[in-house]
């Protein structure tokens, strides 16, 4: 049997010329499908993050895990030298040394009391209530508080335990880790983290980074704590503050678009 020719009107152009550009569905910015079903991942379907924003790219799975495990033997290691008298005392020491007072004790006290109870925890419980309200769930909110009170929890037996004396007060013991530096870190961190999702920039985040900083800045410029006191403080603070930025995350986390029904 013989194949009808098709008409170049009805069949296409079937000459050895050069393709020309076609415009039509296919081509258009956004995927088409022929059952006239929406695509896999509709660049339109994207849900709006809780300011109105975009939705972000989800984190890469696994790096919590590793920063989580590097603070874990951060903390090993520090407290490990400090127990044992290990030769990371000796640049700490000579670092203290020469930092101590190179600011004006007037200054470097009040950077010091943002890590004061009465100054860092009422900033968090403002953070916990809006959060609350703006959420409408309290898992995020309790984590927080929890993360918050595991502070005096962990730092007081580290205390105990290694009996490290101060800068200024060689006969005094209890200053490893940084109490201030842990108080400080959890309650602005924590409460930038539960802002940050109503947030149309980034800016909660820089602050608590800021203000976590000017006080470990003024505990070893003071001669209050060690360096190494407070490093190990930021250690021990990191698995709290990963908790809390997990379930914040899973609570701002838009529901997932369900797919239309197929018709019969």
């Amino acid at each position: 049997m013989s194949e009808t020719p098709r008409s170049r009107e009805t069949g296409g152009d079937t000459s050895t010329g050069l393709p020309q550009r076609r415009t039509g569905p296919a081509f258009a910015h956004t995927p088409h499908r022929s059952d006239g079903r929406s695509p896999q991942t509709p660049r339109g379907a994207r849900q709006p993050g809780p300011a109105g924003r975009p939705g972000t790219t989800p984190p890469v799975p696994g790096r919590p895990a590793i920063l989580l495990l590097l603070s874990l033997l951060g903390l090993a290691l520090t407290t490990w030298q400090v127990l044992a008298s290990g030769p990371l005392l000796t640049p700490d020491e000579s670092l203290s040394r020469a930092l101590v007072r190179t600011l004006p004790d007037s200054v470097t006290e009040r950077l010091s009391d943002l890590g004061n109870v009465p100054v860092a925890v009422p900033v968090l419980v403002l953070a916990m209530a809006y959060s609350v309200r703006r959420s409408r769930a309290w898992a995020p909110a309790l984590t927080a508080g929890l993360a918050m009170a595991l502070v005096p929890a962990a730092i007081v037996p580290l205390k105990e335990w290694t009996a490290r004396p101060g800068p200024l007060e060689p006969w005094a013991a209890g200053y490893f880790p940084s109490g201030h530096t842990a108080t400080s870190a959890v309650a602005y961190i924590g409460a930038a983290l539960l802002v940050s999702p109503y947030a149309r920039r980034p800016w909660p985040v820089a602050v608590a980074l800021f203000l976590t900083a000017a006080t470990a800045t003024g505990l070893i410029l003071r001669g209050w704590h060690w360096p190494l006191d407070v490093l190990a403080s930021c250690f021990l603070c990191t698995p709290l503050l990963l908790a809390v930025a997990r379930v914040v995350r899973r609570a701002a986390a838009p529901e997932p678009v369900k797919a239309p029904a197929r018709s019969a």
